[in-house]
C-alpha cells in the first residue's frame, strides 16, 4: 500500500515546473518541498511520501494550501525543526 498523488496535485505541479527553473533541477524520482517561514527549499526522495508522518505533514499542507503550490514544489506549513525532525527518521529509506 503507497501512497498516491491525486491528479490534480500532479497536473498543477506539471503546470509550475514549466515555469520554474528551480524545479527542473531536481533528480528523477526526486520532489522539491519548501517549509518554514523563509521558505527553504529541500529536494528529498519520492519514497518519503509513503511515510505515515509526512502523509500528515501533507495532509496540512492540503488543508493550509489546497492543490496550490506557487513555489514550484510542495509547500509544506512547518517549521525546520519539525520538518528535520520527521524526515530524520527515513534516513534508511
Amino acid at each position: 500500500m503507497g501512497f498516491h498523488l491525486p491528479a490534480a496535485i500532479v497536473r498543477a505541479s506539471f503546470r509550475s515546473s514549466q515555469t520554474s527553473l528551480k524545479v527542473t533541477n531536481v533528480p528523477k524520482s526526486y520532489l522539491a518541498v519548501y517549509f518554514g517561514e523563509e521558505m527553504k527549499r529541500f529536494v528529498i526522495p519520492m519514497s518519503y511520501l509513503n511515510q505515515t508522518s509526512f502523509q500528515d505533514l501533507l495532509s496540512q499542507a492540503e488543508e493550509e494550501f489546497g492543490y496550490d503550490h506557487p513555489m514550484g514544489g510542495l509547500t509544506i506549513p512547518c517549521t525546520e525543526g519539525v520538518f528535520l525532525r520527521v524526515t530524520s527518521r527515513f534516513n534508511g529509506i
